[in-house]
């Protein structure tokens, strides 16, 4: 990736200094040369840290460990006791995945320090946030860094991403290599896996984003307040204690956003006040409050007026829609937090691009707006559709599924978004994995079936301008090749849930698979 001078061995007594050592087996200090949590990339030189998984164990692989040639394990409490390697040091810790990210850390000199980090968290807007934030960074004269769910990417290099935060110790090769490549800033999406699963222990945040917070990823979490402590855990347990928390609340529904900020209040001198009817567009940070005063959407973008404790800034962006408009008021709110002068602020969020991916207008025939998203949650897949009803004039067609082996209690929940806010369906494929796509559609359908919205031949419903409905369409590209195909000029037609992901994952393996090259395939046939 790059440059990267921190790899020398490091002293076993060193890199454990700042952790909590609660008993150990240390005939003599070890030199370090590599860190891992895998038994199967242990060595000589190596320190294995035994870290309990969802399906495994990392205790039940230290004698795998040990023959590999590690020259010590980290273990949980008690596991030091009738430890036979005299060679191996052996140390208890209080929390292992908490260690892995510490010894990381420290492996690479706590590259983390060397740079401004700034986190953001939440269930939507993190990706597009980011690119707000690098493109406002850059205009400043700073040199981002960004780790986040498209890719991990810092001046020339990019390197897809297998995960939205990476495990610990390529998250701290990764740092260490932007510290050395002269990042000053990195951009940073946490994800509530990885902060419940400490993946980022080792590093302390100077900035922390909570964009929002809606029903994703209850397979893992079990319930929403399960989730919501998750996202938490970015402000009381890896911010600085002098780091800015900057917050955006909603006062539709339930406001996660306001129950953050009443919770973290005590201890990090938060405060929020916003206007009623125009608290949906705030968010605070230190006592202070970022509001939109006007805005006006379109499909080429938003201009908006923001009154912020640097003053009015009056800002453009190619972003559409009003949870753009969030976007953009929570990479402002960190902006001025930093104190990044309005002025480089305003042409930073001029100069952005949008995130691939997110909302990403694509090829399209004439006449025909096509747009690609990544909202594969209830709350996103209603925030697009509300959006672009607003600005579509003729029929606003979704085309989205869900993933298999994930929450299947979203999936009619989604269905009865689209039916309600959509003229047209059309349920298809996303990545079902292990699942039968069939089932996952059904579990969709049940949605849709609490609407209005008919079920009918998807040729007939488009066909018909005048004609609302669904239909279910199994092959994806089969779904959006007919959509395109049938649209009328004034539709806008969302392909929805897979985004920037150039792969499908079904039963039968991965392939690669793109929605915005099969839109823009078809679209060429018909503009032909």
């Amino acid at each position: 990736m790059g440059k990267n001078n921190s790899l020398a061995a490091v002293s076993l007594r060193k890199l454990t200094e700042e952790m909590e050592i609660v008993n150990q087996n240390m005939l003599q200090d070890k030199a370090i040369r590599s860190i891992t949590a895998d038994s199967r990339q242990a060595g000589p030189g190596s320190l294995f840290v035994a870290v309990p998984g969802l399906t495994v164990d990392g205790h039940d692989y230290l004698e795998a460990a040990v023959k590999k040639g590690c020259a010590a394990v980290l273990v949980g409490r008690g596991r030091c006791r009738g430890w036979k390697h005299a060679k191996v040091a052996c140390l208890e810790v209080a929390d292992t995945p908490r260690a892995l990210g510490q010894a990381a850390a420290g492996f690479h000199g706590h590259p983390a320090r060397r740079m401004c980090m700034i986190g953001i968290t939440g269930t939507n807007g993190k990706t597009t946030t980011t690119y707000l934030l690098e493109s406002i960074i850059r205009q400043a004269g700073g040199n981002p860094g960004v780790i986040g769910t498209v890719n991990y990417r810092y001046n020339t290099v990019e390197i897809p991403a297998p995960f939205t935060t990476p495990d610990p110790v390529s998250l701290h090769r990764i740092l260490a290599e932007m510290a050395d490549n002269g990042v000053t800033h990195v951009i940073m999406e946490t994800s509530s896996h990885a902060l419940e699963q400490k993946r980022v222990a080792g590093i302390r945040f100077d900035a922390a984003l909570f964009t929002n917070l809606s029903r994703d990823h209850l397979d893992f979490h079990g319930d929403m307040d399960s989730y919501f402590a998750s996202k938490k855990m970015l402000f009381t347990e890896y911010l600085k204690q002098d780091g800015k928390a900057v917050v955006i609340c909603d006062d539709s529904g339930i406001d996660w956003g306001h129950r953050l900020l009443n919770e973290l209040r005590t201890d990090k001198a938060l405060g929020y006040a916003g206007e009623k009817g125009r608290a949906l567009l705030d968010c605070g940070f230190s006592g202070t409050k970022v509001a939109v005063r006007e805005a006006r959407e379109s499909l080429d973008g938003t201009v908006a007026s923001l009154a912020t404790p640097a003053g009015e800034l009056r800002i453009r962006s190619a972003l559409v829609g009003t949870f753009n408009l969030k976007n953009l008021l929570g990479a402002v709110g960190v902006a001025v937090a930093l104190q990044i002068p309005g002025e480089e602020i305003v042409d930073g969020l001029a100069r952005a691009q949008a995130a691939p991916g997110r909302l990403e207008r694509v090829q399209s025939p004439a006449g025909v707006s096509v747009f690609v998203d990544f909202a594969h949650s209830p709350d996103a897949l209603a925030n697009v559709l509300q959006t672009m009803r607003r600005l579509t004039t003729g029929r606003l067609i979704v085309l989205f599924g869900c993933g298999g082996d994930r929450d299947r209690g979203k999936r009619p929940l989604m269905g009865k978004v689209a039916g309600t806010l959509a003229d047209v369906v059309v349920l298809t494929s996303d990545n079902p994995r292990s699942e039968q796509p069939v089932a996952i559609l059904r579990d969709i359908e049940a949605g849709l079936l609490q609407t209005t919205l008919p079920r009918l031949r998807l040729e007939a419903i488009l066909q018909q301008q005048a004609m609302q409905g669904y239909d279910v369409v199994v092959s994806r590209r089969e779904a959006i090749r007919e959509t395109i195909r049938h649209a009328r000029p004034g539709d806008v037609v969302l392909l929805c849930g897979k985004g920037h992901e150039t792969y499908q994952i079904t039963p039968e393996g991965r392939f690669f698979f793109d929605d915005r090259l099969e839109a823009a395939a078809q679209a060429a046939v018909i503009n032909w």
